[in-house]
């Protein structure tokens, strides 16, 4: 057992020598790092949102919204297809998550039927003897389209923070339909708050130029949108637009901040192919017209068309700043929300409080480094300086190993680092006691060593494994802080073992060879 063979060693060597390169950055800047050469390791720890400020926000995907809105685009497709087969019908409406009508004539329940199944999809199609008809989305397809709302959102949410240049971002479903966002680091929530409550849908349709009849109701096919222009009496300027959509943000393929010819702040951007024939198509017949840029339902542009817009490219001017510009060309790039996002919680930590935390995690940490070194110091000697050493390099290889991994260090994670220089001894403890009984037995220095590493091996690896798969549970179950925590105490379970079996049997190894002890005073 004293014996350590070399290709061990190596082994050994290898890992410190991995665990002081990885852990080496975080002794510089971000700034100094990021310069470090592309092949050396230039990672540095994580810190979550509790250590260097940010915002913490817990959205609700309005899962509702979108069923409304498929139903209403439901609605108006059985309606148009009914007319086509000249199905009389009444009472065409939606009905919770469902849309109905009631046929006028029951011969006409077949021309129907055909119709409804080539609108239905994957909706369930119900049809009385009555001639009542009802399309409805059963249970399990509420589930999957509940799930695939919230994966799109989380990342259009994903595309719009990476946009705005953060770094270590947490996005996660919480729950059925409500989203964790934490962004550590940012320095202005609000802007945050504004990306991610635009649903960002994008439409460009005609303005109606026809006269407004004096109910002051939109005729058919039209309706009135605002815009943030004032009119002259003060209030937000109405445009009535066709509700027929000639392009559709979904057709963007890249927008970017600009600034007109007259070096005002613009939006540019470019089609895809269909995107770009749709708009050149419709620009080349309607010269003269004015038409609309439409986002999420308010008027943010209304120029005229001077002359066809071909090749997929255009630009979109108003009375913007450039933080809007920026903000806008972010939105459009990253694509629209599948559904309205609502914030149920905010938490906006400062970078002071984070500061705060930081510093008293260290003082904890030190401070508890300081007392276990001296009472191993005390107790066992210079074996307690070995199990010193290897408590030491222990610290770097979890600070290397959070590196690599770019798992986010939190102050509950802090705390699984404070609690693993309390167990990281354990094993050493174990270790040593067995020792200290071998030599009152009258064994020598070489038999003792290797009685009481082979004797404990069994107990820590027990011990040590039980508490690992504790933490492995909380870091599948858990959420928020309690991942943190056992993130730190799993790497720090690990190293531990890894340095109080391997790393302090080399020491000692190394000392019996150079020092042939004729007695071990421990």
């Amino acid at each position: 057992m004293v014996h350590i063979p070399r290709w061990q060693v190596i082994l050994i060597l290898a890992v410190l020598a991995l665990g002081l390169i990885f852990a080496a950055p975080n002794l510089l800047k971000r700034e100094s790092a990021e310069a470090l050469p592309s092949w050396l390791p230039s990672q540095q720890v994580s810190l979550g949102l509790d250590l260097q400020g940010g915002s913490h926000l817990l959205l609700q995907v309005g899962i509702q919204d979108v069923i409304e809105e498929r139903l209403e685009n439901l609605v108006d497709s059985l309606r148009i297809g009914l007319r086509k087969a000249r199905v009389g019908y009444t009472d065409l409406e939606t009905d919770g998550p469902a849309a109905v009508f009631q046929v006028r004539d029951l011969d006409s329940i077949g021309r129907a039927r055909e119709v409804a199944q080539d609108i239905a999809g994957d909706l369930q199609l119900l049809v009385s003897d009555e001639g009542a008809f009802r399309l409805q989305y059963s249970e399990t397809a509420l589930i999957e389209l509940r799930q695939r709302v919230v994966e799109q959102a989380i990342e259009v949410i994903r595309r719009r923070v990476d946009e705005t240049g953060v770094r270590e971002a947490t996005i996660q479903r919480q729950g059925n339909e409500r989203i964790l966002v934490q962004v550590p680091g940012i320095s202005d929530p609000e802007r945050l708050k504004k990306l991610l409550g635009k649903t960002a849908k994008l439409t460009f349709r005609f303005v109606d130029e026809t006269i407004v009849p004096v109910s002051g109701r939109a005729p058919a096919g039209s309706e009135f949108l605002s815009s943030d222009e004032l009119d002259q009496f003060g209030n937000p300027r109405r445009y009535l637009i066709k509700k027929r959509v000639i392009v559709s943000g979904e057709n963007l393929t890249d927008a970017a901040a600009t600034t007109d010819q007259n070096g005002r702040p613009a939006v540019s951007f470019t089609f895809d192919t269909l995107g770009g024939k749709k708009f050149g198509d419709a620009t080349k017949v309607n010269v003269g017209r004015v038409f609309a840029i439409v986002l999420d339902n308010k008027v943010i542009s209304a120029p005229v068309i001077r002359e066809p817009i071909t090749g997929g490219r255009g630009q979109i001017t108003g009375s913007f700043t450039f933080q809007e510009t920026q903000d806008l060309a972010l939105l459009l790039r990253a694509g629209a929300l599948p559904a309205p996002l609502t914030i149920l919680e905010e938490r906006t930590v400062g970078p002071g409080l984070g500061a705060d935390s930081i510093a008293a995690g260290k003082i904890a940490s030190i401070l508890g480094l300081i007392f276990v070194i001296a009472f191993m110091v005390v107790t066992y000697g210079l074996f307690g300086a070995m199990a010193n050493v290897a408590l030491i390099v222990n610290l770097i290889l979890i600070l290397g190993a959070l590196s690599v991994l770019q798992a986010t260090l939190t102050l509950p994670g802090i705390a699984g680092i404070v609690l693993t220089i309390g167990m990281a001894v354990d094993a050493n403890v174990l270790i040593f006691e067995r020792i200290r009984e071998e030599t009152r037995g009258g064994r020598g220095p070489v038999t003792a060593i290797d009685a009481g590493y082979r004797r404990a091996l069994t107990t820590i690896i027990d011990s040590n494994v039980t508490t690992l798969i504790a933490a492995l549970l909380l870091l599948i179950f858990g959420s928020g802080p309690v991942k943190g925590f056992a993130v730190t105490l799993s790497l720090g379970l690990a190293s531990s073992m890894f340095t109080a079996i391997m790393l302090t049997r080399l020491l000692l190894t190394t000392w019996l060879r150079r020092r042939r002890p004729q007695a071990l005073a421990i």
